[in-house]
């Protein structure tokens, strides 16, 4: 009896201690738990650190684009002043014209490298939104680890994420670099895939446009036309659309096309009257022998019905 006592005793001994270990288990995971909170928002504040100084060297170096953007326009419209204030030849307007579309072109890329910075700046406030999103939740997750993983299961089944296109400033100032440098198809298919993959972009026009240079370039007048007028009937508010009226009427001429190219020629000239573009039709036409507004028709040529 009195060994069956001491067997008892002994088992009720061991039920009582026997949760220790497991208290002791959890006061330990809940300190783990704290440190890694802690270390959590250590980290997130060096982040923010971090994203405040980047930020003001980014906004120093958008003002400064922005500036010489600037300066670059006040450069265009002093030449299109001087270009208007005088009566020069045909070659110098030549000359003239081609500077002008050089400056046009910087200002392009200018413009490009300013939406790079500001996607740069977006893409680190995205940044520090997903670690103040995380450190937000990380109890959550802490706490429902089966559920992610069911989650992460699930989406182990969809189908592969296609590739995203490059940014749309790369792309275009890639196909202006092989532009210039005689690379045609390669600048073709640049261009082409701005048009593809950004259609509403403000450099979509500019990359249409280029399109039509390009065939106009390598002989391909008829496609060039019509590369000249998906400018003008697809982004009329392009800065690009005298360009393209001009080119138009020039490839029109190369295929025997007068009367359409003249008539092109005078609408420039009607449409934008103060622009390089105009000034260039107006020596185009002089150097043909055609007046630049069309004779009204005499009286007696109309006859009515």
């Amino acid at each position: 009896m009195r060994k069956t006592l001491i067997q008892l005793t002994a088992v009720a001994t061991l039920a009582i201690l026997c949760p220790a270990p497991r208290a002791h288990a959890a006061s330990k995971e809940m300190i783990q738990l704290q440190q890694q909170v802690q270390t959590l928002q250590d980290t997130l504040q060096r982040l923010q650190q971090s994203n405040d100084e980047r930020m003001g060297v980014l906004q120093h170096l958008v003002e400064q684009t922005a500036d010489g953007v600037n300066r670059m326009s006040q450069t265009v419209n002093s030449l299109q002043q001087a270009m208007q204030a005088q009566s020069v030849s045909g070659n110098k307007v030549d000359q003239l014209s081609g500077q002008m579309q050089s400056m046009n072109d910087s200002v392009d890329e200018l413009k490009s490298r300013i939406a790079k910075l500001d996607k740069t700046l977006q893409d680190i406030q995205g940044q520090l939104q997903n670690v103040n999103s995380q450190s937000a939740g990380g109890g959550q997750q802490n706490g429902a680890p089966g559920g992610q993983q069911a989650q992460q299961g699930g989406d182990g089944n969809a189908a592969p994420a296609q590739p995203p296109a490059p940014p749309v400033d790369q792309l275009y100032q890639g196909g202006v670099r092989d532009y210039n440098s005689a690379k045609y198809d390669v600048a073709a298919g640049e261009f082409s895939d701005v048009l593809k993959y950004y259609p509403q972009d403000n450099l979509a026009g500019n990359a249409q446009f280029y399109l039509g240079e390009i065939a106009y370039r390598q002989g391909d007048y008829k496609t060039a036309i019509q590369s000249y007028d998906a400018v003008l009937e697809q982004f009329s508010g392009n800065p690009k659309v005298p360009a393209a009226q001009l080119r138009k009427g020039e490839a029109e001429l190369a295929t025997n096309q007068r009367d359409a190219g003249i008539r092109d020629l005078r609408n420039l000239i009607q449409r934008y009257p103060q622009t390089p573009e105009a000034a260039q039709a107006r020596s185009r036409l002089n150097g043909m022998g055609v007046r630049i507004t069309p004779p009204k028709p005499s009286p007696s040529a109309y006859q009515p019905q």
